[in-house]
């Protein structure tokens, strides 16, 4: 794949190790199946945050699979297989994406080692994440599609999960046993919801009512409507060029719906 000039540089910072302070500013960006738009929505909700002023860190959590290098036309010479491998601490692999404004934590597609991450590991990357958080008002952890094990474990370090679907029979019943599995593990987690590639605000708002009447019949309880967004001939631009929508197609329909997401959150 071909990629842009855009580079990232290094983010410099100390890492205090305060671990104790509230989780709420860490959001999980989940789904219960691939191909709905998670990745993307977390590159563009990223910026959305940073043009209100927050400064925002996206984690790229789905460990073996990473993306969002891909997606944004990157190649960063440090990512989480050198911090899981032992060579750098958590901060020196924070790049910040310049046209975005925001800092990334790049995985690396295909990489074993972060596949098979051992469990010590694993709680030393948790406790590296809550740490980090402290050097911003808002961080992103894009998460692999499904229910895995490191999904189920990150969960334990976010206040809250943004769970992206679309109208399509799979992404709503594969998005309700997610929901079902991490709810029951992480019972004090808020569950927001976000309809992705709706034909009109309409048709998704009633996609979440018929999921919302499930949860509250099979679950009790009812997940937050985060917001809708529609389908988008420019999404598809963006992702080919590897550009970010907000900053190739700001005042487009999906732009537009992300960026009222991004405020509904910040409220």
């Amino acid at each position: 794949m071909s990629t842009n000039n855009t580079t990232a540089t290094v983010t410099q910072f100390p890492i205090q190790p305060r671990l104790n302070q509230a989780l709420d500013k860490i959001t999980l960006i989940a789904s219960g199946k691939g191909g709905v738009g998670k990745t993307w929505f977390s590159i563009t909700l990223a910026q959305a945050l940073a043009a209100q002023g927050k400064r925002t860190l996206i984690f790229d959590g789905d460990l073996g699979l990473a993306n969002i290098d891909i997606q944004l036309g990157l190649t960063p010479e440090k990512d989480l297989s050198h911090l899981v491998a032992g060579d750098i601490p958590l901060g020196e692999a924070v790049y910040n994406y310049t046209p975005g404004g925001f800092d990334i934590l790049p995985g690396r597609s295909g990489s074993g080692i972060l596949g098979s991450i051992s469990m010590d590991r694993f709680i030393q990357l948790q406790e590296g994440i809550k740490t980090l958080s402290e050097n911003y008002d808002q961080v992103l952890l894009d998460l692999g599609a499904g229910i895995g094990g490191t999904v189920k474990n990150l969960s334990k370090v976010a206040g809250s999960c943004i769970l992206i679907m679309t109208d399509e029979p799979t992404s709503l019943t594969d998005g309700y046993a997610f929901l079902k599995v991490v709810q029951r593990q992480s019972p004090d987690l808020k569950f927001k919801i976000v309809i992705n590639q709706a034909e009109t605000q309409a048709e998704g708002l009633q996609t979440f009512k018929s999921f919302d009447k499930v949860c509250q019949n099979f679950l009790k309880f009812s997940p937050q409507l985060l917001g809708v967004v529609r389908r988008d001939k420019h999404v598809r631009d963006t992702i080919r060029t590897q550009s970010p929508l907000l900053v190739r197609f700001p005042t487009c329909d999906a732009a537009k719906d992300v960026e009222k997401i991004a405020q509904i959150l910040l409220t």
